[in-house]
């Protein structure tokens, strides 16, 4: 199934029977603004390559649309749509005044020297920037793109523009007006919530197991966050390998492992696993921290995890979130686990209108509060009306949003 389906299926179970809901939802059916670019890039041996790329606006009932980009091959289209309609709910499930939006370049980015990289994110950012901008559209990271990638996009369309206006991308180096605590955002974000989620389970966060797939930057920052608040991190996977060691595995160490061999895996004193063996650990938490579709109706028995803590887009189909619930499964959804980020980079869109910067400890302050309220917000309408965890989210979500819309209205 398209992701973008799995993402329709889950406002329809979201909104069937509830009339209000359903108002709302039928708007939600398509994106308002699809943009597709094809630009040239000029690589190091004098050849120009063309390549696509996509920025889809979903909605912006609640504010500027806003939206990460990334770079990977596996990027198209539907890919696109569903992350962009995931953010506009993500956006309202938080609480933070934007809508959704996404971007993306079908393009491996490994295969690129730095010039490359550069010379695409330039002329990419050309392609879209007439529909953004801070009060609009504003960018921020995703797959395969950094702080420094949003500081090529910012010097770029301040290039084209002329104007200075550093709150149209989030998630920039600090020297550029980004924010303290932006790049562990998302995985900051999502201990915070399962944190939250653990409370209310009367459990505390120190002494549970956790295995996390995907190690990029945010399963590394949720990994070395969680230890050192005496979570144990028994398995880690990245798009090479997977490792796994009872006694746990050094988020910083396995960082430096990957840094210099390209993977995590053949870090010194671990075992050697596959993706099926991480996905099916026994452990307290499961994170899914990669791409969409990971947890799929053909693996989801293998699941052992009493939690999944979302931490990528969409990495549980519905089918296998069903098997999950039957067999008391709890999933924290990612439409309110990683919301971290955006949640930050509200932070830093405001800090940059503001022209005033905060501590780190601020930031994390008012992202551990946003984070807890969303769950609180969550849980209690769950637990009232009989929901999942997602079920409740996309229910919240679909009231902010239909509120806006009505306030709007004639």
């Amino acid at each position: 199934m398209h992701v973008f389906d799995n993402a329709l299926d889950q406002l329809k179970e979201a909104s069937d029977g509830v009339p209000e809901l359903e108002v709302v939802a039928r708007s939600l059916q398509r994106p308002k603004r699809v943009v597709e670019v094809t630009f040239p890039v000029r690589l190091d041996d004098g050849s120009v390559r063309r390549l696509t790329g996509y920025r889809v606006q979903y909605d912006d009932s609640r504010g500027p649309f806003k939206g990460g980009i990334r770079f990977h091959p596996a990027t198209d289209l539907d890919e696109v749509k569903a992350l962009a309609f995931w953010m506009a709910i993500k956006c309202a499930v938080v609480d933070v005044p934007f809508g959704g939006g996404k971007g993306g370049v079908c393009v491996e980015p490994r295969d690129l020297s730095a010039g490359e990289l550069e010379r695409l994110s330039r002329s990419f950012i050309r392609g879209i920037a007439p529909v953004i901008g801070q009060d609009v559209d504003v960018p921020a990271p995703d797959v395969n793109t950094d702080a420094r990638i949003m500081g090529w996009f910012l010097d770029e369309y301040e290039r084209v523009t002329g104007r200075h206006e550093p709150g149209v991308v989030t998630g920039k180096p600090l020297v550029l007006g980004g924010s303290r605590g932006r790049t562990a955002a998302t995985g900051q974000g999502g201990l915070f919530a399962l944190a939250a989620h653990l409370k209310r389970e009367g459990r505390p966060l120190d002494g549970v197991t956790a295995a996390v797939q995907g190690f990029g930057n945010v399963g590394h920052h949720f990994a070395r966050l969680a230890r050192q608040q005496g979570c144990r991190i028994i398995a880690v996977s990245d798009s090479r390998g997977a490792v796994f060691d009872r006694q746990g595995l050094d988020p910083d160490r396995l960082s430096e492992h990957k840094r210099r061999t390209g993977s995590v895996a053949g870090v010194g004193g671990s075992e050697a696993i596959s993706e099926a063996e991480l996905l099916g650990a026994e452990v307290d938490i499961l994170v899914p921290a990669a791409l969409e579709n990971q947890i799929t109706p053909d693996n989801v028995a293998d699941i052992r995890a009493e939690t999944v803590l979302e931490l990528a887009n969409g990495p549980t189909m519905p089918e296998a979130e069903k098997v999950l619930i039957a067999d008391g499964r709890t999933v924290i959804p990612d439409v309110l686990a990683n919301s971290g980020g955006v949640a930050v980079s509200y932070f830093e869109w405001v800090q940059n209108r503001q022209g005033h910067y905060w501590t780190e400890d601020e930031v994390n302050g008012r992202l551990q509060e946003l984070m807890e309220a969303a769950y609180a917000a969550t849980r209690d309408l769950a637990d009232e009306a009989g929901l999942t965890l997602r079920q409740a989210a996309f229910v919240l979500a679909l009231r902010r949003i239909g509120q806006a819309q009505e306030a709007r209205s004639l």
